[in-house]
């Protein structure tokens, strides 16, 4: 089983591992693509103004650029290290022990607008690119990158089940029509439901803390479903859609 997360905007800083190397990471069928972006971002960067136009940055996000300008010699670490936020608090990976953290880290894995897909120890520095960004004078990011990051995610769900806990944004850079997918839905004593928005984030890294450290390895929505309540998670499933009904 693969869990495939978003990434988060907000990065750790820092990293105590070399500069990053393409060719290091998984899938090296994306690296021309990832080198493009990098080269792009790299030299984006020495015009802040356009910079934070194409990147919809704010005055005091200016050390997000800098960040982008140093990409090729910035230290790096384990992607599953760099992402912060509300998701990544709740998945809380590095208090995962033994063969907890190892069947995580083996499991998950993340959707990059830079990067395309990276695994949990691909090594990478801080960077700034969200799905939405539109860099000058190219196409968008879908565009540029579903012939190339479809192939590679349709491979890995014919071998693996796929959890899919992206957002719309970045499940539009490549589908993945057989995955498992999941919402998060909030309900009201009088049974009205919903779309959870801000904390759907932190439900779904919930689920992912579970998913990726469990010992059962699923091999159907079904599966998913019965690991996810068996930890105390209410889950409705349709098909391959699965909902996570939570108390307004």
């Amino acid at each position: 089983m693969i869990v495939l997360l978003p990434p988060s905007e907000t990065k750790h800083p820092g990293g105590d591992g070399p500069p990053i190397r393409l060719d290091s990471l998984r899938h090296p069928e994306l690296a021309p693509m990832r080198a493009a972006l990098v080269d792009e971002l790299v030299e984006l960067a020495a015009d802040k103004t356009a910079c934070s136009r194409a990147l919809g940055l704010s005055a005091s996000q200016h050390a997000e650029i800098e960040r982008n300008a140093m990409l090729r010699s910035a230290p790096t670490m384990p992607a599953i290290n760099r992402y912060t936020g509300v998701l990544y608090d709740a998945l809380d990976v590095t208090s995962l022990t033994g063969a907890a953290a190892g069947r995580a880290r083996a499991r998950l894995a993340v959707g990059s607008a830079l990067f395309g897909l990276l695994h949990a120890d691909d090594s990478v520095p801080a960077y700034r690119l969200s799905a939405t960004s539109k860099l000058p004078g190219q196409p968008a990011l879908a565009t540029r990158w579903r012939p190339l990051l479809e192939p590679v995610l349709a491979r890995m769900a014919a071998d693996e089940l796929v959890v899919d806990l992206r957002s719309g944004s970045y499940a539009s850079l490549g589908r993945l029509p057989d995955a498992v997918r999941v919402e998060v839905v909030s309900e009201r004593a009088d049974g009205q439901r919903a779309v959870v928005s801000h904390f759907n984030k932190a439900h779904k890294g919930r689920l992912a803390r579970i998913l990726a450290s469990t010992r059962s390895e699923p091999a159907d929505a079904g599966a998913v479903t019965t690991i996810a309540r068996r930890a105390g998670m209410r889950v409705e499933r349709n098909g391959n859609q699965l909902t996570v009904v939570v108390p307004a």
